[in-house]
């Protein structure tokens, strides 16, 4: 039986462009500002209603760091020394931050509603639930009421964040914040 390359070939190109991540069918990527995109609802979202999953290719602290500026952007730090990296970006790794976020993690991929999120809002984060390492640290804007004004790969520690954000931070941060809980109750 001759093979057919022409399959191959579409079969690698569709592999290889690919998205790696998943993207609910009530929400959607658009352009929000000339080169900015962010990530909103086309259909009521519930609460606890999956929203989206992150994927890519799992790479050490010590690999992530020779990364360029695009990749480092387009990557969720899932455990102590591990990054996942979008290779072929999708829609949803335009999930944008937010000090009052409306979506937060569960586990280390998924993204699920923190509430009922509205047709037209957009869907947001906030990167103290899986960011345990100054990666990625920015001013920011989001314009929340509790905005903290800059993003940190320290900001996990923030005690008032615990409560607000329980359950819904990446297992590894879940990790660190019960060891410095036990530290300091001793």
């Amino acid at each position: 039986m001759p093979i057919d390359t022409r399959a191959i070939a579409r079969i690698l190109h569709l592999m290889l462009n690919q998205p790696t991540c998943y993207l609910a069918p009530n929400a959607a990527a658009r352009l929000k500002s000339h080169r900015e995109y962010g990530v909103y609802a086309i259909a009521p979202i519930v609460r606890d209603e999956l929203i989206a999953m992150f994927g890519g290719e799992v790479v050490t602290q010590e690999t992530f760091e020779t990364l360029n500026e695009r990749l480092r952007r387009l990557s969720l730090q899932i455990q102590e020394n591990l990054f996942l990296v979008a290779l072929n970006e999708g829609p949803a790794d335009y999930v944008n931050h937010s000090c009052e976020p409306n979506s937060g993690l569960l586990g280390q991929i998924e993204l699920v509603a923190l509430r009922d999120i509205s047709v037209g809002e957009e869907i947001t984060f906030d990167y103290a639930m899986s960011d345990g390492s100054d990666y990625d640290e920015f001013e920011c804007e989001c314009g929340a009421p509790n905005c903290r004004k800059r993003v940190t790969g320290r900001d996990w520690r923030i005690p008032e964040l615990w409560k607000k954000y329980a359950g819904h931070f990446s297992p590894y941060l879940e990790r660190r914040i019960e060891k410095l809980k036990r530290e300091q109750a001793s």
